[in-house]
């Protein structure tokens, strides 16, 4: 018989403040793991997480200080300025 699982693999909080995930989809038959595949996700300082899996919502509340959020925010603002689309 064939089931399939998925599993919260990694969590993983870059300098910046994004918190990156990574998803192992898992295909068993008769109980033996055959493959697996691999799904991303990466969530901004602030993004709304509280429909996420519950790990990752505690790592944001441990991360995600107002200076954090507000640097990122900072960092990205610079990005889009002429000077910042100009070094790009």
């Amino acid at each position: 018989m064939l089931t399939e699982n998925t599993v919260l693999d990694l969590i993983e909080v870059r300098e910046n403040g994004m918190i990156q995930t990574r998803w192992r989809n898992e295909i068993h038959r008769d109980g033996e793991l055959v493959t697996y595949t691999f799904h991303r996700q990466a969530f901004e300082p602030g993004a709304d997480v509280s429909n996420e899996d519950p790990r990752i919502i505690a790592v944001a509340n441990a991360v995600w200080t107002s200076d954090i959020i507000q640097r990122f925010n900072e960092y990205k603002a610079s990005l889009m300025s002429p000077e910042g689309l100009n070094n790009g």
